[in-house]
């Protein structure tokens, strides 16, 4: 069960003009299930892609890719689960292709304008033709104020669907941002998550567009952990229709640069947050904070050897305060001249350590009280500088583990 988060209320996503969406049960790996979304996009419609470094990349993130580095402008998105259509070789680019192909044919535009996107079992061929039958299905369902259900249909072992709306406020106008996410294993993100849709009504340039993505990447999905595991589908994706209409954003210094960023961080941040509620058998939210440390960099390794160190996250899951694993993972972050008796460990408000050992003040009851809770920070004081940076993890249950165990059964 997720951790505090709850469906996403249809009437709270704000619809974005210039995008459509259209989802169909298309039995791609089990029937009964939505599995098949169709996003078309207005003309004109500007998108900006970041995708995974995983070396075996999927064949859907490579022809993704290629149809972006076209010069074209993408009018449609395509969206399957239940097959990664990863580790298929040459023969899964050319189904990633075939579906992008019927996709236009019915969208009326070039194949290259077509982005694949899939997520689900890795090595299995990509069945191209139940993505084909499924797809008169999209177009009939196609709507503006369908982001709820196509939430729903890009869902693999989530328990949750997970959108989010904002509105920015813009020089002339209100510009929309509504975006959806799928994700609850395999995360560890190398440039984003799993798959992950943010769309706004406002005009953005291209280059504008790639510094929008490239900093709400950083901040949200760039920083969540799972279970330390970087998926080959990987893709975050911006689009801006321009559809709101007003000047076009074409730098960090346009007057509405700033509130737009504001706009597309809450909505990704929102979503990246909870994929980790939802994280597989999770029952814990851990936001985990590193501060005054010497640059992002750092603060990022002390915060990810925390987030991914399994001993850390079972004594979550079992409410031990078993704090002497944190030290541990503090200690083998890789800042090879951290000195020890400069840091501070606290959990919550409870400091639990400093002078490189236990706080005097600490006890035991009051590690307890806080990891009993269902929401839980940790915070590491480095004292060697200014910067700070935040992770958001989960705990690590047995669910996670009979989850994975039985994934393709």
């Amino acid at each position: 069960m997720a951790v505090n988060l709850s469906p996403p209320r249809p009437e709270d996503l704000l619809p974005v003009k210039g995008v459509k969406l259209g989802v169909a049960e298309a039995g791609i790996r089990k029937a009964g299930r939505k599995d098949l979304l169709l996003m078309t996009l207005a003309e004109g419609t500007c998108v900006s892609g970041v995708f995974t470094q995983n070396r075996f990349c999927a064949a859907p993130v490579q022809v993704a890719k290629e149809h972006l580095a076209s010069g074209g402008l993408p009018r449609a998105l395509l969206v399957n689960t239940g097959n990664a259509n990863a580790g298929t070789g040459e023969a899964g680019i050319a189904s990633a292709k075939a579906s992008c192909d019927a996709a236009a044919r019915l969208a009326g535009c070039d194949s290259r304008q077509v982005l694949p996107f899939s997520t689900g079992v890795i090595m299995e061929p990509l069945p191209v033709e139940r993505i084909v039958a499924g797809l008169p299905g999209c177009i009939a369902d196609l709507r503006e104020d369908n982001w709820a259900r196509a939430a729903e249909a890009i869902m693999t072992t989530d328990t949750v669907p997970k959108a989010r709306s904002r509105r920015a406020q813009l020089a002339g106008g209100v510009a929309t941002v509504t975006g959806i996410a799928k994700g609850a294993g395999m995360i560890r993100p190398d440039m984003a998550t799993l798959l992950a849709f943010v769309a706004t009504d406002a005009p953005v340039a291209r280059g504008a567009l790639g510094a929008l993505l490239a900093d709400a990447a950083a901040r949200s999905f760039n920083r969540i952990s799972v279970d330390g595991d970087t998926s080959t589908n990987d893709s975050f994706v911006l689009i801006a229709t321009g559809a709101r209409g007003g000047t076009v954003i074409d730098n960090a210094g346009h007057p509405g640069f700033a509130a737009l960023r504001e706009a597309v961080l809450e909505v990704s941040q929102g979503l990246a947050q909870a994929i980790v509620r939802d994280g597989e058998g999770a029952t814990k939210f851990i936001t985990v904070r590193v501060e005054k440390g010497r640059d992002e960099a750092e603060c990022a390794d002390v915060a990810y050897a925390i987030a991914h160190s399994p001993l850390v996250k079972t004594a979550f899951s079992a409410s031990d305060p078993n704090l002497g694993r944190l030290l541990a993972a503090i200690g083998n972050a890789g800042v090879r001249d951290l000195e020890v008796g400069r840091v501070e460990l606290y959990l919550d408000e409870v400091l639990v350590s400093r002078d490189g050992g236990r706080a005097p003040a600490y006890r035991e009851e009051d590690g307890k009280r806080v990891m009993a809770k269902s929401e839980i920070t940790v915070r590491v004081v480095l004292n060697r500088g200014l910067v700070a940076t935040t992770v958001w993890t989960c705990d690590l249950s047995h669910d996670y583990v009979t989850i994975n165990a039985q994934y393709r059964t």
